[in-house]
């Protein structure tokens, strides 16, 4: 047996390994997702139970969306004197100031409190806004929506009837969805990614383990939290992950609701789309890092799961593809030859289509997106888009490196916005 052979086996056995995680999640997600959507998201309280929630919005340089996500926030279905929009201008330079202030004076009795910073207070990232936001909340309960968002008028309605029906939730994520998903083919497959990691797999751990990390958008979470642990981590930019994983270590659990619903506008374009998952992937790095050491402390409870499955995604997932390319890109120059024969192809077959039934079955639950497109563009998205992941990460880790050694500052970058539909 060659080396290449010991190395295809590795490939096979880890990249089998973790998509046979991936289809059990899918499973346990689907099951909790079918039986959320036939008891429905509300848990209705008596109209004075509704607490007094704080909606943080943090903006930079989102003039393009921004009126859209306010006119949003302002529709939902959630008592009128109990919720204030609370938006952080974050040293923009475009005319995002403006646009606040006219939509404050239209809309006097919906709260809109607008908070502009300069390069001084602001400017460093996601997380300082947000504890700016935070320092003047008025709000027992803090909503957080990202600047491109129209969430659907129930909610946030949803997510705090779930987060007031048990005090041992610490938080309440909903679901977002892609808004711009004909845009390109690119958003199309962000699309698809985004229903099967960021809602069925979420789904999954939830179902399985009670274990789900927040997103950067769409949650609420409990003002007394935010205050024993300090706020948003400033040097975090995965800060929605960073958060999750303190709010597990104070024995809490985060809860996933799919019926409260937002839709947020994607990347459309290629470099715009790897920036953004570069410095996910980024963040996601220094979360794990942070948290490692709790993976032997029996005490962190469930959360050693989840840092057990980020460690897999960032070393055997990636190990594993990068070795089944390169012995892939070697057996088609002929430089290298794999001697295990047919049932190696075999497996490699099987992958594919495990890959496409699974990403399938994610779509089965969404209304228009279970079709022979999807089909197709689900199996092109398995020689292509997923691909790409390959050289996200791998940026990723040679920043971080690089970041370390030269002890650079860490900036975190905004995604650009565009203008739909021109």
């Amino acid at each position: 047996m060659t080396a290449a052979d010991i190395l295809s086996i590795y490939a096979i056995a880890a990249i089998w390994a973790m998509m046979l995680l991936n289809v059990v999640l899918s499973i346990g997600g689907y099951i909790y997702i079918y039986r959320t959507n036939q008891t429905g998201g509300s848990i209705p309280l008596r109209e004075e139970e509704y607490p007094m929630v704080s909606v943080l919005v943090p903006a930079h340089n989102e003039a393009l969306v921004l009126e859209r996500t306010v006119k949003a926030l302002i529709n939902f279905d959630y008592p009128r004197d109990r919720f204030e929009i609370i938006v952080i201008n974050d040293n923009s330079s475009d005319n995002t100031e403006e646009i606040l202030s006219n939509l404050a004076a239209s809309y006097p009795e919906n709260r809109i409190m607008c908070i502009s910073t300069d390069s001084v207070v602001g400017g460093s990232g996601k997380s300082n806004a947000l504890n700016i936001g935070f320092s003047v909340a008025k709000g027992s309960l803090i909503a957080v929506y990202d600047a491109d968002n129209t969430p659907e008028p129930p909610a946030l309605r949803y997510l705090v009837e779930n987060l007031m029906a048990d005090d041992s939730a610490g938080a309440v994520i909903g679901k977002f969805r892609t808004r711009n998903r004909n845009a390109t083919i690119l958003s199309r497959f962000v699309n698809i990614e985004t229903l099967s990691h960021q809602c069925m797999n979420q789904a999954g751990r939830f179902f399985f383990f009670k274990l789900c990390t927040i997103p950067g958008t769409n949650y609420v979470i409990r003002r007394s939290i935010l205050e024993e642990i300090g706020g948003w981590d400033v040097k975090a930019l995965s800060e929605d992950t960073e958060i999750s994983f303190r709010i597990y270590r104070m024995g809490y659990y985060i809860k996933m609701l799919p019926q409260a619903v937002t839709w947020e506008q994607e990347p459309h374009l290629l470099p715009v789309w790897f920036k953004q998952r570069v410095r996910w992937a980024k963040g996601n790095l220094y979360v794990m890092a942070k948290n490692f050491k709790y993976i032997f402390d029996r005490k962190a409870g469930p959360m050693r799961l989840d840092i057990l499955y980020y460690a897999l995604i960032y070393t055997i997932m990636l190990s594993s593809l990068v070795v089944s390319d390169f012995i892939f890109l070697g057996g088609m120059l002929g430089i290298i030859h794999v001697k295990l024969g047919g049932f190696s192809i075999t497996l490699w077959v099987m992958a594919i289509l495990v890959f496409i039934a699974d990403l399938m079955l994610t779509l089965s639950l969404e209304r228009n997106e279970f079709t022979l497109g999807s089909l197709a563009l689900v199996s092109l998205m398995m020689f292509t888009y997923a691909k790409l992941w390959i050289f996200v990460v791998l940026k990723a880790l040679w920043d971080t490196i690089i970041d370390t050694l030269f002890k650079r500052e860490v900036k975190w970058d905004k995604t650009v916005r565009y203008v739909e539909g021109q």
